[in-house]
């Protein structure tokens, strides 16, 4: 069940709710025990990278702040003052174990441009391919509400997808999932979700730790993220990380699917950010996600929003929402010749007329897709 044991590469994220003591403060017990645990793991042939929480909780205690400000200004102050203490520290414990770590902060820009991605993930590749182990997190002292990951779940799931790890590791303050709140009576560990059938009668809420920002829901969301890509993910107590490395059967192991899509349709489907919309008919929708074809322009109804040809776009039938891909038009072109056929284009010019979305440029959304986009 548990494909910890036999993977070479794994992101293991840690979140504020484990990094912290009762009264707020960073628990240096605990990073120093993930990097021992991690070290000893990790081998001659094993890769890891760290994604961790933790600067707005480490930054609190200097700057005079009892909890968790509620002011973007001074959560970014106390990122600021926090980061640089949080990688101080998980220097310190892997150097203890003669490894080096490295600092990686990303934002939402540097996963959804497609130039930043790649370049991000030549220099993490690198990065493992030198024997250090990655601690990455969002660099929350410049981001925005707006312009944010959100959590570092997704963000741990996304970096999975970048360096094609065999394993995703979570760890949290519970045991795994649930199939309600723990605390509800009659409530039971699940310890392996094949598929996005098995979380339809699971209860989840979506509220973090008082320094965190994540809860249950971003932690699933992030495990159907990346079991869609291929990767396993491992669901447990940071109690509970010795045995997830040796491959004991804790918490819960979210199965991976058997394909995985090349990387450059995993940043359509989960990453890029979507400029519009062009709305299919049923055949067209059938032809794309079951035929695996190109999406002519003879299939499209109608385009909403404005975008520019190369930009990534959902993709729609009556039924909801079935692709995402990189438009051949524009809007205002597609628009215009929405439901012609190919002599109707080389009629009104359009000597070669090509696809509104070739299917090497698209990213066919299944279930797994919109159990993890749901509330």
């Amino acid at each position: 069940m548990n494909g910890i044991r036999a993977a070479s590469r794994i992101v293991v994220k840690i979140g504020s709710s484990s990094l912290t003591r009762p009264d707020g403060g960073l628990d240096l017990n605990r990073i120093d025990a993930v990097a021992r645990l991690v070290s000893r793991w990790r081998g001659r042939d094993r890769e890891v990278l760290i994604v961790s929480s933790g600067a707005v909780a480490a930054g609190l205690d200097p700057l005079g702040f009892s909890s968790k400000p509620k002011d973007l200004p001074s959560v970014q102050a106390a990122a600021a003052m926090g980061q640089g203490l949080l990688m101080a520290r998980w220097t310190a414990a892997f150097h203890a174990h003669h490894l080096d770590a490295a600092q990686v902060l990303l934002t939402t820009e540097d996963v959804m441009r497609r130039d930043h991605y790649t370049n991000a993930r030549a220099a993490l590749v690198r990065l493992l391919g030198l024997g250090v182990v990655p601690i990455l997190n969002e660099n929350d002292a410049v981001t925005t509400r707006e312009l944010r990951f959100g959590d570092n779940d997704r963000l741990a799931a996304l970096i999975a997808q970048m360096i094609k790890a065999d394993a995703l590791v979570l760890l949290t303050d519970v045991d795994g999932l649930y199939t309600a709140p723990p605390e509800h009576p009659g409530s039971e560990l699940i310890t392996r979700v094949a598929s996005a059938d098995d979380l339809m009668s699971v209860l989840v809420t979506g509220a973090g730790s008082r320094v965190g920002t994540g809860g249950m829901a971003t932690k699933v969301q992030a495990a159907m993220l990346a079991t869609t890509s291929g990767i396993g993910v491992q669901l447990a107590s940071a109690d509970a990380l010795e045995a997830v490395l040796a491959g004991q059967r804790v918490g819960t192991w979210f199965e991976p699917s058997q394909e995985r899509p090349a990387s450059r349709r995993l940043w359509i489907a989960h990453v890029a950010p979507s400029r519009g919309e062009i709305i299919v008919d049923e055949g067209a929708a059938q032809a794309i996600t079951v035929g695996k074809k190109s999406l002519l322009v003879a299939g499209v109804r109608s385009v909403l929003g404005h975008f520019d040809a190369g930009d990534v776009v959902d993709v729609a039938s009556p039924t909801g929402l079935v692709a995402r891909g990189v438009s051949g038009y524009d809007s205002d072109t597609l628009a215009q010749i929405a439901g012609s056929g190919t002599a109707e284009l080389e009629a009104a010019g359009h000597e070669h007329p090509r696809p509104a979305i070739h299917r090497d440029d698209l990213a066919v959304l299944g279930d797994a897709f919109s159990a993890l986009s749901a509330d």
